[in-house]
């Protein structure tokens, strides 16, 4: 149970399972929780609304949906005209993959941390079944957690950050699991790249097949309704 003396956690707050899962795993370890979404212009915004529903379900003490617009850079599929994948995970880096998207939302959430003194910040980074993007490796948490404390005050200061990676080393099943054990209904949350007409999931983006693989390999339904279906 957290109460008013519990200390604060920064979530990196997606709209994404993962980054759900995260979320209430810092919940309850007793943290009073600050969530921070990106709205980065995504083709995928409709998540932003399921950051918004994980949000006010996990009861944070405060949401913020921070506007940082990078279809101005471009660079891909996720930002940019630019068509997603559909024919299954690769072994290369996907054109999904956004130029230092984690770099660039975990400085922001740092400079959140500090201004509001906070030690500890959660993201739902995986790199077992994901789609090989640099910036979920344990190396780059592991190296950021580093930087974090060389441009910070506080880490100047012998007060340094600590980067939460619960799910680093799950597993989708794993991740579908730990869901239903924290009580919560997976259809609050947002995985696709590309929606269909309808809002629909298209089924076949990397993000759609590794959700669906999951929640297969986990036996759980997931009440998601793909336009594949």
């Amino acid at each position: 149970m957290m109460t008013s003396e519990s200390k604060k956690a920064i979530i990196l707050l997606s709209g994404g399972l993962d980054s759900m899962v995260s979320a209430a795993i810092a919940a309850e370890q007793g943290y009073r929780l600050i969530a921070l979404t990106v709205d980065y212009n995504q083709r995928h915004k409709i998540e932003l609304q399921s950051a918004q529903k994980i949000a006010e379900k996990l009861g944070v003490d405060e949401h913020i949906i921070l506007p940082l617009d990078l279809s101005r850079f471009g660079g891909s599929a996720l930002t940019a005209d630019i068509d997603v994948p559909k024919t299954g995970v690769a072994d290369d880096i996907p054109v999904t993959y956004v130029p230092a998207r984690n770099l660039i939302f975990l400085s922001l959430t740092l400079g959140l941390a500090e201004a509001r003194d906070a030690r500890d910040i959660f993201i739902g980074v995986n790199a077992l079944d994901y789609s090989g993007y640099p910036d979920c490796r344990p190396e780059f948490i592991e190296g950021f957690e580093r930087l974090a404390d060389l441009a910070t005050k506080a880490g100047d200061q012998g007060s340094g950050f600590t980067i939460q990676t619960p799910l680093q080393h799950m597993t989708k099943a794993d991740i579908a699991r730990e869901a239903i054990r924290l009580g919560l209904d997976p259809a609050w949350s947002w995985s696709c790249y590309d929606p269909a007409p309808g809002d629909l999931p298209c089924g076949l983006c990397d993000s759609c097949r590794l959700r669906q693989k999951g929640f297969e390999e986990a036996g759980i339904v997931d009440p998601t309704r793909y336009v594949t279906q």
